[in-house]
């Protein structure tokens, strides 16, 4: 049962990128720069509910309800709910996502709520905007976060309406940059929108004519067809799931056993890995969208001419120091708080006196593998609400020990790519700590350090650049180099 439970929790990385995806698609449409929207005639069915169903392989797994009100005051109300029913490893995990906005007259966005609810996790985050500043708040299990965050420009709504798009004078190739704010990842966003003219388009057995949008996040492209008023018809991204405006009664209708989400993004592999760890150097050849957007290259990679060779770390020496220039991966974020006192004083507890840098990344990395039960958890991790639930997946275990090390003074940052299992290549997280002038990878799921040659990273940081894999799903090979592997 353990096993299976590590194994579980080792792939399960790939969920919280396609939730992160889910949202990006669900959340763009809202908090966004205004262009030339002359959204007034909006107004004028204030009130009106609109629905879209979400697919993924063909099955309906779950809608999305917007709902859009005007008070007497003028200010207008927006509401959103979205259900997804996620089929992971033979089990249903239902998650849920729900989106209150307050808006002026002319659109401007004043304030939010945005909530995410799945099995063993619940985020809250609420926010007003003033000028090109959020300030919101970030309440996740027990913890309660306040900061800010400035953007571009002021936000506005677009509403699911997007006729400001066809008001532009586009023509097909042309281009426009839009900014929004992400309330998941609690940061400021920009996308690049590409106008591809009139196209036909089949959805469901009918032949559509509709304007053709392609979006650029974070190297991840986004198809959305519209129709002449602006209305989106249909949505689709890499990470497989598709959205499709229809009728209450056909959205709500789910599907309670779709297909398995992480067997249909699992990349499979030809070549044998059965002797892996007696291995110093693999090499791979990787067959990827425009990889100069991955972090492939650095540490214990070399990337040259589509051939990816990793090479087995040697540890360093026990009286080898931390990495003085890696700042940056000692400070607390939002979601790694290496400066909270339950933090600070479990790694005081675990590393107690012990002076070696070496020794204390390997009394850390030991006490996050024993002491968090492998099971997924479907939301945004974070140290602290992981450290009260005493249990997660990779993504928990790599952001806890991350946290730790960085409050005992260890330099440290999440990596994310794929590792192997069964045959095949499976999304994951793991860890990389500086020490002795050099980083050095390590996975506390599979408490393994240094991490084993299947490891193959392709971002390195939280969910802001982890939704970069998001474009590689679906897109990816990997296959032997060739040669002999040493």
């Amino acid at each position: 049962m353990f096993r299976m439970r590590l194994v579980t929790a080792a792939k399960i990385a790939v969920i919280l990128v396609w939730a992160a995806l889910f949202v990006v698609l669900l959340q763009r449409d809202y908090f966004v720069k205004r262009l030339d929207l002359h959204e007034n005639a909006v107004l004028e069915r204030a009130g009106q509910e609109s629905f879209a169903g979400v697919y993924f392989q063909d099955e309906r797994i779950g809608y999305v309800k917007n709902d859009l009100r005007q008070g007497d005051d003028g200010r207008i109300r927006l509401s959103q709910e979205a259900v997804l029913n996620l089929f992971v490893l033979q089990k249903n995990y239902p998650v849920e996502l729900q989106v209150q906005a307050g808006l002026s007259s002319d659109f401007l966005l004043q304030d939010f709520s945005f909530a995410m609810s799945s099995p063993f996790y619940t985020m809250k985050a609420s926010g007003k905007v003033t000028g090109n500043r959020v300030d919101f708040t970030l309440v996740n299990g027990k913890e309660k976060i306040s900061d800010s965050v400035m953007l571009a420009s002021p936000p506005f709504l677009s509403l699911n309406q997007r006729g400001y798009l066809l008001r532009q004078g586009l023509r097909a190739g042309d281009k426009v940059r839009i900014a929004y704010f992400d309330p998941l990842t609690l940061s400021g966003k920009d996308t690049v929108v590409e106008y591809q003219g009139l196209v036909k388009t089949l959805i469901k057995g009918r032949i559509h004519l509709l304007h053709q949008f392609e979006e650029n996040f974070s190297g991840i492209r986004i198809n959305s067809w519209l129709d002449d008023s602006g209305k989106v018809i249909k949505e689709e991204s890499p990470a497989g799931f598709v959205f499709l405006s229809e009728p209450e009664f056909q959205a709500t209708a789910i599907s309670r056993k779709g297909q398995d989400i992480l067997q249909s993004v699992a990349v499979p592999y030809p070549g044998d890995l059965s002797q892996l760890a007696g291995r110093q150097e693999m090499a791979y050849r990787l067959d990827l969208p425009d990889a100069a957007g991955f972090a492939l290259p650095g540490g214990r990679q070399q990337w040259q001419d589509g051939i990816l060779t990793i090479r087995r770390e040697e540890l360093p020496a026990a009286d080898a120091p931390v990495c003085r220039e890696a700042r940056d991966e000692l400070a607390a974020t939002p979601y790694i708080q290496a400066d909270h006192q339950k933090i600070k004083a479990l790694a005081a507890k675990i590393t107690g006196q012990i002076a070696s840098p070496m020794e204390r990344v390997r009394a850390i990395a030991r006490w996050v593998y024993a002491n968090l039960e492998k099971r997924p958890v479907i939301g945004i991790p974070d140290a602290v609400a992981t450290l009260e639930r005493g249990m997660g997946d990779c993504n928990e275990h790599a952001v806890l020990f991350a946290a730790l090390a960085r409050s005992a003074g260890i330099p440290a940052r999440i990596a994310a790519g794929v590792t192997f299992h069964a045959g095949a290549f499976y999304y994951h997280a793991w860890n990389e700590v500086c020490v002795g002038g050099r980083w050095l990878s390590l996975d506390t799921t599979s408490d393994q350090l240094p991490a084993d040659l299947s490891h193959i990273r392709f971002v390195i940081g939280e969910i802001q650049e982890q939704v970069k894999i998001g474009a590689l799903l679906g897109n990816l090979k990997i296959l032997p180099a060739g040669g002999d592997d040493r």
